[in-house]
């Protein structure tokens, strides 16, 4: 079995929730919206630059 199947089948309700709720006290709940609209923004720019160096390659091998 490998590991994540191990990881996922030891994680349970109680612990999700112990997580979010640890999350929350060490960075409040002001500050996490902020922090997930700093992820989404970065992801958003991955996945252009990443399209943009596609297009690149592509453009190169014609």
């Amino acid at each position: 079995m490998n590991f994540l199947g191990i990881f996922l089948g030891m994680v349970g309700p109680w612990q999700i929730g112990l997580i979010v709720l640890a999350i929350l006290l060490l960075f409040g709940g002001k500050k996490i919206p902020e922090m997930m609209r700093g992820l989404g923004g970065g992801i958003k720019e991955f996945k252009k630059a990443s399209k943009d160096e596609d297009d690149d390659r592509i453009e190169e091998k014609n």
